[in-house]
C-alpha cells in the first residue's frame, strides 16, 4: 500500500476558547490532488496554516512519508517542498518575474573576494520555468505588478516547481481572476500533477475544480465530513452537502 506523502492524524487547534480544528485526520499522496471544500469558518484555512508553519497544531501528529515531523515555521515547510500560494499571489509586485521566482533563494556567485547576485542566471532560469508552464511573458526583467492575475499566480507556481516543490498548496487561486486567468490556473494545476507535486486546491467554485481533482474532501465546523473520489461523487452531490451543514 502507497505511503501517504503528508499525513495529519488527530489535529486540534484552538485560540483561546475558539475550537478551530477537532479531531482533524487528513493524508494527500505524491501526485494527487485534493479539493479541500468547506464553507467560511470551516477550518479550510486553519489546516493549511497548519501545514505551511504558520502555526502548530495545539494537539495531533504530522507525517512525513511515515516520519514523524514538527513544522514550526514557514521554513521548516519550505524546507519540506511544501509550497503556498496564497490568494494575494505571494508576489512582490515591484519586483520582476525573476527576481520574485528566486525571492529569498537568490543565486550568487563569486566576484573577486565577494559575493554578488547572479542576476543573469537568475533570469536564464526564469525564462525557462515560464516557457515550461507555457506562461507568455515577454522577459523575466518585467515588473511583476504589470501581469495578469493569471499570469501571477503562473509566476508563484514556477518558483514552487523550481525548487522542487513535493506538495503545493492554492488557497483559493482563481478569486478575482478572468476567465482566461481561471483557465491558466488550472492548466498549472495539471502541470503539477505531471511533475507528480501534490496539490490542495481550496476553492469555493467546486465546479470549477470538479475535472481536476482525484479526491474532495469536505469541512464543516473544523471537522471533515466527507473525504471521496472524484469517481465516486458528483458536483450536485457536494454542493447539496455544503448546504446541509
Amino acid at each position: 500500500m502507497e505511503t501517504p506523502l503528508i499525513k495529519m492524524e488527530d489535529i486540534h487547534k484552538w485560540f483561546d476558547r475558539t475550537y478551530a480544528l477537532r479531531g482533524v485526520n487528513f493524508e494527500i499522496y505524491k501526485g494527487e490532488v485534493v479539493g479541500l471544500i468547506g464553507s467560511n469558518g470551516a477550518g479550510k484555512s486553519t489546516l493549511i496554516k497548519i501545514l505551511s508553519g504558520v502555526f502548530p497544531p495545539s494537539k495531533g501528529r504530522i507525517f512525513y512519508h511515515d516520519e514523524e515531523i514538527e513544522i514550526k515555521t514557514p521554513k521548516d515547510a519550505i524546507d519540506l517542498g511544501i509550497e503556498t500560494v496564497h490568494q494575494d499571489y505571494s508576489l512582490v509586485g515591484e519586483r520582476n518575474v525573476a527576481q520574485n521566482i528566486f525571492l529569498g533563494r537568490e543565486l550568487v556567485r563569486s566576484a573577486g573576494f565577494i559575493k554578488v547576485l547572479d542576476t543573469q542566471k537568475m533570469e536564464e532560469v526564469a525564462s525557462q520555468k515560464v516557457r515550461e508552464l507555457g506562461l507568455n511573458i515577454s522577459s523575466p526583467t518585467q515588473e511583476v505588478r504589470f501581469l495578469s492575475g493569471g499570469e501571477r499566480q503562473g509566476i508563484a507556481i514556477a518558483r514552487a516547481m523550481l525548487f522542487k516543490a513535493t506538495l503545493v498548496i492554492l488557497d483559493e487561486p482563481t478569486t478575482a481572476l478572468s476567465v482566461k486567468g481561471c483557465r491558466q490556473v488550472l492548466d498549472f494545476i495539471s502541470q503539477l500533477k505531471k511533475n507528480d507535486i501534490a496539490c490542495i486546491f481550496i476553492d469555493h467554485n467546486i465546479g470549477r475544480i470538479f475535472p481536476l481533482a482525484d479526491r474532495f474532501v469536505v469541512m464543516s465546523h473544523g471537522q471533515i465530513i466527507e473525504n471521496v473520489l472524484r469517481e465516486d461523487t458528483s458536483v450536485e452531490e457536494i454542493e447539496d452537502l455544503l448546504v446541509s451543514c
